[in-house]
């Protein structure tokens, strides 16, 4: 076993957070290190593949409410992305405060210790389409890339493959970032740092906007003067930038008119591709190459995703969008200065906060009904009503056959919830795919 660190030693207690994607990679590297594993998941979530990985490394595995008597005698606790540091963190106060890491620190400080070289991209909205565009620019340059992180793969199950010999190391690793997993890191180090935007986000888990800010701003930290760090030129970052020392090389992206051929829909994928570019031109690619790759790029699932076209009326997926600042962005795709296509708008949903009185401009313009489904009916409704014609239903499916009513040829059918789907659905893709099926109902 070649890998070391002063995070755990050999038979300590390592406590893991979370059952899913990052928790078992989590599990298997810390086994591999030689600690002895404790995971908790509240519902007992373990999958198959879980189980038999714990029974194999003899993992102890809790379910139920977490108390501080899970985490006493740990050396490392190790949360998943999703549990909230407000969360736990008053536990582990109460287990004698054990030291507590991101998955992504955990896993970063092995990850470029083959050459690898590490592209960071974090940011409100379009992490994870500015993440995907970055990996296939460097892929039509001819590069090696693992594509990971928050983006599905986490860092850790590279290093354990890598390890393994299953994987030869990458020349890159392209990795989306959340502000959770940020919060947990001390030396995460990116060679590129991107901050794409920054909004109301995540206020239902982060103490305050403060604290997310902040965590945002982990990710340039450790960054040295022959270090990137790419900002969206907007005045909020102008702003956080100026109250803190940045030590990497500052550039900002703009919409600079070097990706006309696209199937992304909306400026600010435009501007998505231009931060992209930045990103990888340092590193050998060329112009050409990455306008190629924007050309050949598909819309990711779930994101401005055109799905169906009924009876002359297009409906988009963008499930995604769980954010009002999201929102806007989708609806400022199709109601534009230089024209529009009118919106019938899906929305609904847990609300995680943001000014949504702000949008009524956007509605009055563009906006021929809003069908709201879900939770959180109260808050649309009482910031929203007289912008437009505002209706209720109880679930997604019964929004979407009062909205195509509705519907004229040439109008778009735009799922935007602007909320977390956990009302109804485990996660944004079940919604999607909730919305999917709806259509083919409808045909």
């Amino acid at each position: 076993m070649t890998l070391q660190t002063e995070l755990i030693k050999n038979g300590q207690l390592a406590v893991v957070i979370g059952a899913a994607a990052s928790g078992l990679a989590s599990a298997r590297l810390l086994a591999l290190l030689g600690a002895q594993v404790r995971v908790l998941d509240k519902k007992g979530a373990y999958s198959q593949e879980f189980a038999a990985a714990a029974k194999d490394g003899g993992w102890e595995l809790r379910s139920g409410e977490h108390v501080p008597a899970d985490f006493l005698g740990a050396a490392l606790v190790v949360p998943s992305p999703g549990v909230p540091v407000k969360v736990f963190e008053p536990l582990l106060v109460r287990a004698g405060n054990p030291r507590w890491v991101s998955e992504l620190e955990l896993a970063s400080r092995f990850a470029s210790d083959r050459g690898e070289r590490i592209i960071a991209i974090t940011g409100t909205s379009g992490k994870t389409t500015t993440t995907s565009l970055i990996a296939a620019m460097l892929q039509e340059a001819g590069k090696g890339v693992f594509l990971g992180g928050n983006i599905g793969t986490p860092l850790a199950d590279y290093v354990l493959r890598r390890e393994s010999g299953r994987l030869r190391p990458v020349d890159f690793l392209v990795l989306e970032v959340s502000s959770f997993q940020l919060q947990g890191s001390r030396t995460f180090h990116p060679e590129v740092g991107l901050l794409l935007n920054l909004s109301e986000n995540h206020l239902d888990q982060h103490k305050d906007m403060a604290e997310y800010i902040e965590a945002k701003f982990a990710l340039f930290r450790n960054q040295e003067s022959m270090d990137l760090a790419i900002f969206g030129d907007e005045p909020p970052i102008h702003k956080e930038i100026k109250a803190r020392s940045c030590r990497g090389q500052v550039e900002f992206f703009h919409d600079a008119g070097n990706f006309k051929k696209s199937r992304l829909l909306g400026r600010h994928n435009r501007l998505n591709m231009e931060a992209a570019w930045l990103a990888v031109r340092r590193f050998g690619a060329t112009l050409e190459q990455a306008r190629q790759a924007a050309e050949n790029f598909a819309p990711l699932p779930h994101r401005l995703e055109s799905v169906a076209e009924i009876d002359g009326v297009t409906y988009v997926n963008d499930s995604k969008c769980t954010t009002v600042a999201a929102l806007r962005v989708a609806l400022e795709s199709f109601i534009t200065e230089e024209g529009l296509r009118p919106v019938l708008l899906l929305a609904g949903g847990v609300f995680k906060g943001g000014d949504l009185a702000a949008l009524r401009p956007l509605l009055e313009r563009g906006v021929k009904a809003v069908g709201l489904f879900g939770g959180n009916r109260d808050k649309f409704e009482a910031a929203w009503q007289g912008a437009a014609p505002v209706s209720h239903d109880a679930k997604l499916a019964d929004a979407v056959r009062r909205l195509r009513v509705l519907a004229a040829p040439g109008d778009v059918v735009l799922l935007a919830p602007a909320t977390s789907s956990y009302d109804q659905y485990n996660n944004y893709k079940e919604r999607g795919q909730d919305f999917i099926n709806s259509l083919r109902k409808l045909g």
